[in-house]
């Protein structure tokens, strides 16, 4: 695969995301976004697109624009983990992305500081020896819903004494 089609699966990836991201209330039609407001880098990016560019939905168009957009805003190291993160992607099984679609949904349905939490516990399970982390992983599988309740109540239980030891 040449560096041009991984680039352009990144950027599927990234526009992907941004389409799966749910419908939005809008009230007025996405205005078309036309091949010449796009960046030189940009065109150069979504190349293959630029035939049927003009036969997209506005919807699609704009995405595909942010897309490029943020990955060429992006580092060599952050280009090469979406390149796996799509990778990862497109080796699931439909059952397992309708899975972490929903995931995904569920977790834009919490606020802020519920987001805030989940992305400190996952950069805290992140930071565990991969052996301790393939044991909790088979714990949590292995766990009733009840336990995995349970298990639940007692993360935000140690979340909470955690920031009264802090003073917050």
């Amino acid at each position: 695969m040449n560096s041009q089609s991984r680039n352009l699966s990144a950027v599927l990836l990234v526009a992907f995301m941004l389409l799966s991201g749910g419908a939005r209330a809008q009230t007025q039609p996405m205005p078309q976004v036309p091949w010449s407001q796009l960046s030189g880098e940009q065109q150069q990016l979504l190349g293959r697109f630029a035939k049927q560019w003009d036969q997209f939905p506005a919807e699609r168009q704009s995405s595909l624009a942010r897309g490029s957009e943020r990955w060429l805003l992006m580092t060599p190291e952050q280009r090469s983990n979406a390149q796996g993160r799509f990778k990862n992607w497109r080796q699931l099984r439909p059952e397992e992305r309708a899975e972490a679609r929903q995931r995904w949904q569920q977790f834009k349905r919490l606020n802020p500081d519920e987001q805030r939490a989940v992305r400190e516990n996952f950069r805290q399970f992140r930071r565990l020896p991969p052996e301790r982390r393939r044991e909790l992983r088979e714990r949590w599988r292995q766990a009733s819903p009840e336990q995995r309740h349970q298990m639940m109540q007692r993360i935000k239980e140690m979340r909470r004494e955690r920031r009264m030891r802090r003073g917050g």
